[in-house]
């Protein structure tokens, strides 16, 4: 196992919560236009699909090509249940447990 990525999951994390972390921390946020509220409440989600769209879609390859396989299925549901339900945390679960279940089924 490389421990090779953990600083730049350290960065990664110092970059984004500040942006999430805005709403949660800073009193009379909803006196902010809503612009920047929409802004600030999309960051988070954003970053997400940014990094699983990276990581499910293409292979680490020499030659980074496109993946085929479960794991663009599972993005694709966890996008239609969090536009559906409005709630990411749904459809983060269900993407989980689809590739969970296709790899112990051996079709991933």
């Amino acid at each position: 196992m490389s421990l090779g990525l953990i600083p730049l999951a350290v960065l990664m994390w110092a970059v984004t919560y500040p942006a999430r972390a805005v709403p949660m921390l800073a009193p009379g946020i909803e006196r902010l236009p809503p612009r920047a509220i929409a802004y600030l409440r999309l960051a988070g989600p954003a970053a997400l699909a940014a990094l699983a769209a990276v990581n499910c879609l293409l292979t680490s390859d020499p030659q980074p090509r496109l993946l085929l396989g479960v794991e663009p299925i599972a993005v694709a549901a966890c996008v239609l249940i969090v536009a559906r339900t409005r709630l990411l945390l749904p459809g983060v679960a269900a993407a989980v447990l689809l590739v969970a279940v296709a790899r112990a089924l051996g079709a991933a």
